[in-house]
């Protein structure tokens, strides 16, 4: 024979559903008024004849509207050496806060899982996340901007990000206006590409559009310091970092390149003719506050780190690239 543990109900949305069991044991009518996804429903009075289908290789976290259900329920569990733990006080003492854990995950994890949880609250519920990729704190921000959501707070402390989530009801959909921006998806690390991405953007600022620049995969390699920087790296980051060039000086172009002659060339042909270098390029693009935007999930898996890229780069993830986009009239994909 076992005994009954405690737990608190403010913990109630931490319970870690994948390895013990969620009882409930209210009535149907008092789960359709606040049902709980991903736990078992065994009324009260039905247990005697049910009880051998509650699992017991793992804990089991057993809870009613009040607790004093609960707590009977738990020990008669306990009688039969149930690992069992007791929600105190019932669903009327658990916050209306969802936890979502998204720590360790890589883009588009942190966003999915949320969307996942937000989507079975209710209007009102408050979702707490956790989060540990840099880039989450921006894409949450444009997420709940995009689908209607309250940001309540935003902070990172000790390398986790929390944000706090109101979910709202979904903004009705409507006509509207685009903003006129532009959003460039630099996917490529050829120098040629480079070129055409910042001379259309450059164009576009210049215009007075709002222009996000959005680099991912091998395009990431544009936005690297040219000097070496020293940052703690994985034997397989210290590899691609030899392998990937160091900054826009490197690039090689897609066609034509002969081993770095035929970067030379253009670059040559370039000046001759009165056309900025790529450099030069980026510089403006800077100044005419054009927005840059690393994809994390990328920079993790070639081994580029923060401190490597340009001042003035920032952080995001799909959700960040998707929600520009949104608000663009014109998406180039290079």
């Amino acid at each position: 024979m076992s005994e009954v543990k405690n737990f608190s109900a403010k913990d109630f949305y931490k319970i870690d559903l994948k390895n013990s069991t969620l009882l409930d044991v209210r009535e149907p009518s008092e789960v359709l008024v606040r049902p709980v996804n991903g736990a078992i429903q065994i009324p009260f009075f039905e247990l005697s004849k049910r009880i051998d289908s509650i699992p017991k290789d793992k804990p089991v976290y057993v809870f009613c509207t009040t607790g004093d259900r609960s707590e009977q329920v738990a020990e008669i569990l306990a009688d039969r050496d149930f690992d069992v733990y007791n929600v105190e006080g019932g669903l009327n003492a658990v916050p209306k806060a969802h936890f979502v854990d998204a720590k360790n995950l890589s883009c588009p994890g942190p966003i999915v899982k949320v969307d996942e949880v937000v989507r079975d609250a209710l209007v009102g519920d408050e979702i707490q996340v956790e989060a540990t990729e840099k880039a989450f704190a921006l894409d949450v921000k444009t997420w709940c901007e995009r689908t209607g959501n309250e940001l309540k707070s935003l902070n990172e402390k000790d390398g986790v990000i929390y944000a706090t989530i109101i979910k709202r009801n979904a903004p009705v959909a409507e006509k509207r206006e685009f903003e006129h921006a532009k959003t460039f998806v630099v996917f490529s690390g050829d120098l040629d590409k480079a070129i055409a991405s910042f001379i259309m953007a450059n164009g576009a600022a210049a215009m007075g559009r709002p222009v996000t620049m959005f680099f991912t995969f091998w395009g990431v390699s544009l936005l690297r310091r040219p000097e070496k920087v020293r940052v703690k790296k994985s034997f397989i980051g210290k590899m691609f970092s030899l392998m990937l060039p160091r900054g826009s000086k490197k690039l090689g172009l897609s066609r034509m390149n002969f081993g770095g002659l035929g970067a030379k060339m253009i670059r040559a042909v370039m000046k001759q003719n009165g056309v900025s270098s790529l450099e030069e390029l980026i510089e403006n693009a800077r100044q005419k506050a054009v927005k840059f935007v690393a994809c994390q999930m990328s920079m993790e898996l070639m081994g580029i780190a923060p401190e490597e890229l340009i001042d003035g780069v920032e952080l995001g993830g799909v959700a960040t690239m998707l929600g520009s986009t949104e608000k663009s009239d014109l998406t180039y994909f290079i």
